[in-house]
Parts: C-alpha cells; sequence; structure tokens
C-alpha cells in the first residue's frame, strides 16, 4: 500500500485553528483538557476512512530553541481550562535537524508526537499501544516516513504511535559545562513522549498500563537505551519492547565528545569552553549551528555515557551485565544480512584478511590486537579447513553484523529471561527489501532496513518514498504487524498472528528464532523456526564479553 506525506494530507496547508474557525464537520476531535486535537479521517490512498483516525503534530513538550536549546525537554503547560484551543493535528509536523543539514530543511521545534486510532475507539476502551522510534544513525530519520496506518487498520485493537526526538548536535551535544541532566537530550526526548503518552493516550482510547515500544537501527538501539535508562532505578513508562537490528555504532570517548563540541564553537565564533562557550551556542543562529553540525562526522554527536543518576550511567551492554536495567517483555532480532550494508567493498574488492581487519577497525577503532587475532580465529579464512565462509566478504560482512546488529538481541533476551523470567522472542527477518539494490547487487541479501519496508506498507524510512506492495509482499508485510501488534496486545507474539504463520515460540529454553521469509503464494509465506547455530552462540558470546563490548564503547 503506497503511503506519502502529501497524497495523506495534501489539502491541508495550513498549521493551527482558532475556536472561532470551527472545526471540519467531518473530522475527529479529541479534547486533552488543555487543547482539542483536529483529527484526519484521510487513508494512505488520499480517500476518507472509516476505519482509521490520525492526530499529528502534537506537541509533546516546549519548543527546545533559544534558551532551552541543548536541554532536556522542559513541560507543556497542561493546565485543563473551559475552553480549550482547537489545534490543527492533521498533518506531521516538521523533521528534526538532519546530518547533514540544509537550512530550511527540518526545524528545532520538532518535539511532536503523532497517534493513529480506530475510528471506533473511544475513552476507557483501554486498547494497547505501540510506539515507534524510528532509526538513521542517531543524525537522521523522521516520524513522516514511518505510516503506521496498516498497523491499527489490520487490527482495529491497537492504538500506534511515532515521535520525533532531536538528532545528532542538537540532540547529543555534550560539554563539560553542561548540567549531566541535559545531556543525551534525544533520549530526554524520547522518554518525555512516553511520559505524555502516559497522561494522556486513554483519551484516544489506549491504556497507558500497556505500551510496547518498537525500534529499528537506531531505534532498536533507543529501545535498548530505554530499557537501561536510569540504570533501572526508575519505573519505565512500558511494559513490553522490540528492537529491530539494534544498531549501535561504538559511543563517542570524552576526546572525541570534547574535539566535536571545539568544533562546534569554532565553527559559530563562541568560545571554546565554559559557560560562556554555551551561552553563545544558545544564542547562534541556526545557519551557523547547520554549518558547525555539517562538519563534524556523523556519529561523533550522538548518545554517551552521561554519569549516575542521569538517563545512560553507564554503557548500555554493563548495565545489562549488572542487571541494572527494566524486566519487560521483549521481542529483538535482526535481518540475515545486515551487515552488508556496513562493509566496505563487494566481494570483489574484499579478498583478504587483511581486508577484513581494515572493515572491522573501520567500524571499531579501538579493537585491541588480542581482540583482532581473537576474530581473525573466530571467523576463519574461506581457505582454512572447516571455514563456513565461501569468500572473504561472507567472512567480513558476518563479522560486521554480529558486532553492530545481530547479539545485543540475544544478549538481552538471555539475561531479560534468566534475572526475571519474562517471556522473550527472537527473530531473523529474510526477505530483502527490494528498493534497496538487491537486484542489481545480489551479494547485498536482506539488507539493513528490510523488515521496515514490509512493516510500513513499501515505506523506507523516507516520507514519500514507497511502492505499492505486490501479493506476496502483502502476505508477509501482514504477518509481521500481526506479530508485533499481538505482542502488544498480549504479550505473546503468536496470540493473534495471522493463520498461516508459524507459531513463535519463546526464545529461552528452546534456543529458537522465527524466520520471517516471503513465500511464493498471496495465501501464506515461508516464514519458519530455527535453531540458532552454536557457533553463532559463540561468536556472540565474544562480541558481548566484558572486554570487547569495553573496546568497543557498546
Amino acid at each position: 500500500m503506497k503511503f506519502t506525506r502529501l497524497a495523506l494530507f495534501a489539502p491541508i496547508l495550513f498549521a493551527k485553528f482558532s475556536t472561532a474557525a470551527g472545526p471540519v464537520p467531518s473530522a475527529p476531535v479529541i479534547n486533552l483538557g488543555y487543547v482539542n486535537l483536529l483529527g484526519n479521517t484521510t487513508s494512505p490512498t488520499g480517500t476518507p476512512s472509516t476505519t482509521v483516525q490520525f492526530f499529528g503534530k502534537i506537541p509533546y513538550a516546549q519548543a527546545p530553541t533559544g534558551s532551552l536549546r541543548f536541554r532536556a525537554p522542559q513541560p507543556l503547560n497542561e493546565t485543563a481550562r473551559p475552553n480549550p484551543p482547537i489545534l490543527d493535528a492533521r498533518n506531521f509536523g516538521p523533521e528534526c535537524i538532519q546530518q547533514p543539514a540544509t537550512a530550511g530543511v527540518g526545524s528545532e521545534d520538532c518535539l511532536f508526537i503523532n497517534v493513529w486510532k480506530p475510528a471506533k475507539a473511544k475513552e476507557g476502551d483501554k486498547l494497547p499501544v505501540i510506539v515507534w522510534i524510528y532509526g538513521g544513525g542517531f543524525v537522521a530519520g523522521d516520524a513522516a516516513g514511518y505510516p503506521m496506518y496498516d498497523w491499527v487498520n489490520q487490527t482495529q485493537d491497537v492504538i500506534a504511535v511515532s515521535l520525533g526526538y532531536r538528532l545528532n548536535m542538537f540532540g547529543f551535544l555534550v560539554s563539560p559545562s553542561m548540567d549531566p541532566a541535559d545531556l543525551n537530550a534525544g533520549l530526554l526526548d524520547q522518554r518525555a513522549a512516553l511520559e505524555w503518552v502516559q497522561r494522556h493516550i486513554s483519551k484516544f482510547g489506549g491504556d497507558p498500563n500497556t505500551v510496547t515500544i518498537d525500534g529499528e537501527s537506531a531505534g532498536g538501539a533507543a529501545t535498548v537505551m530505554q530499557i537501561v535508562a536510569f540504570g533501572g532505578e526508575k519505573p519505565v513508562p512500558f511494559i513490553r519492547a522490540i528492537s529491530q537490528s539494534i544498531g549501535y555504532g561504538p559511543m563517542p570517548t570524552t576526546e572525541q565528545s570534547a574535539q566535536a563540541f571545539l568544533n562546534a564553537t569554532i565553527a559559530t565564533n563562541c568560545p571554546a569552553t565554559g559557560q560562556a562557550s554555551l551561552d553563545c551556542l544558545r544564542a547562534a543562529s541556526l545557519t551557523s549551528l547547520i554549518q558547525a553540525d555539517n562538519i563534524v562526522p556523523p556519529g561523533k554527536f550522538s548518545p554517551t555515557v552521561s554519569g549516575p543518576g542521569t538517563i545512560l550511567p553507564d554503557s548500555p551492554a554493563n548495565l545489562i551485565r549488572k542487571g541494572k536495567f527494566a524486566f519487560v517483555e521483549y521481542i529483538a532480532g535482526h535481518c540475515t544480512n545486515d551487515g552488508t550494508t556496513f562493509t566496505s567493498g563487494t566481494p570483489a574488492t574484499v579478498l583478504t584478511t587483511a581486508d577484513f581487519v581494515a572493515n572491522l577497525l573501520d567500524r571499531w577503532p579501538s579493537l585491541s590486537n588480542a581482540t583482532i587475532n581473537k576474530a581473525i580465529e573466530l571467523y576463519p579464512a574461506p581457505n582454512a579447513t572447516g571455514s563456513p565462509f565461501t569468500t572473504e566478504y561472507d567472512r567480513t560482512w558476518t563479522a560486521e553484523q554480529d558486532a553492530v546488529f545481530g547479539c545485543m538481541d540475544m544478549f538481552l533476551a538471555n539475561k531479560t529471561a534468566t534475572l526475571s523470567g519474562k517471556k522473550t522472542f527472537t527473530f531473523r527477518f529474510n526477505s530483502p527489501n527490494p528498493l534497496s539494490g538487491v537486484a542489481s547487487s545480489p551479494w547485498l541479501g536482506v539488507g539493513h532496513g528490510s523488515d521496515v519496508y514490509f512493516l510500513f506498507g513499501g515505506s523506507f524510512g523516507v516520507a514519500g518514498l514507497g511502492v505499492q506492495l505486490n501479493s506476496t509482499e502483502l502476505a508477509l508485510s501482514k504477518e509481521i504487524i500481526a506479530y508485533w501488534t499481538s505482542f502488544a496486545r498480549s504479550g505473546n507474539p503468536s496470540t493473534f498472528k495471522e493463520s498461516y504463520s508459524p507459531n513463535w515460540v519463546e526464545w529461552q529454553g528452546t534456543g529458537k528464532r522465527v524466520v520471517m521469509t516471503r513465500g511464493n503464494s498471496p495465501d501464506g509465506t515461508a516464514s519458519t523456526l530455527e535453531s540458532v547455530s552454536s557457533f553463532e552462540k559463540e561468536r556472540c558470546t565474544f562480541w558481548m564479553s566484558e572486554d570487547v563490548t569495553r573496546e568497543t564503547l557498546l
């Protein structure tokens, strides 16, 4: 099903209504006490929908501009009033500033939330809620690229939510002069949005006590960070979580953060240190900040350990290892060939062990010689006796995938089940996204983001970029949406699965995961269960060991 931002809301060209104007007669309205939200009933094809209502561009915090720039999100005035103003909530809000950034594209004022609900849902229905956190390496991403209409339309028994959060320099600036409570502002944005859901989702028919968070890539990493937030010392505003292709780059070191901050002050002609530097940056023009953001390599402004009492008191791996995280029901997994997307070169150019090592060091420059040597041993060259790898490229992308995407899911699922007994499930997504270039570059396989294509009706995380799903793609799309929404509804992805889908068993005690695969018939898929090999478990034990995660800054 094709979904574009313009097709959904093409007639809506203005931002707000006054109370004098009055709502469009057929438009749904939700009264939050402090504001009335004027929603939309338009389907992805641009025609009126009788089954799903949309409410977008809902502020969940004050605009993080001026003196609030580079600070934790600040609450809105949500005091109830007799005649609340009407807010036009029929469209998405602007995306947050991206990296690379372009003047006029995106906005600092981007802390908005979007809600899709069944048209029949009303306050008191207590429907389960699922909240999407977009990926993009913490440098880019936009909620409008992930339409959730199909999730609600297919089940009619969930409320779907997406949120915007600050990225790159605007969300992850680090300076010794900053209040530690303001560090990792982008993660604090996510938390503030989830707390807004707790306060207000009941007005849409949702149950604040049955919230599931979900994200892919950096969004998958964010779900893990929300699980370990505050070292597990504060209750979390959700009871379930889904992590797809958990995308961890190395967290910036203190030295890297200091250099990124210095580069930002140089680009804006601000003092290099002290409170004066922050005051200057907060007063700087957006144009100069965009220039500053663009000269810092992507990833140098990203989540970082912010110290005791903050949202990220230690690295996620350390917190999980120590059991300092929230115990929630959990689904986690990755695409079959996530690693190919992040391997430099092709089968024709990655030809030696030196190429294998160069790829690892490019991503993980802090790896010690001992760790590199162990990786060489653990991933034997294709000409070695008994090696499962047919090419150096195959060997290389597998190591890249394990270190970045493929092992944190199993690590957290194991710890959750062992320490709490909570249900955990794991998966491997095994059908390529046809937009990824796999047709011309078949070695890419089921690359990073393939699951996103099927979850969001042919969208690939970019507003306006989408294709019409064919009949067999649609069957797989329905399957994964059914699994996800079933988990949100019951804590078990099989309870409300599609009839043709395999029964997805718990990870703990079985060592099995579901492999979601497109079939040859519109009446089903080729999905199945598999046992994770001892070789894969051995590789993941290596990457998630305390010594190696210290080097990779996970």
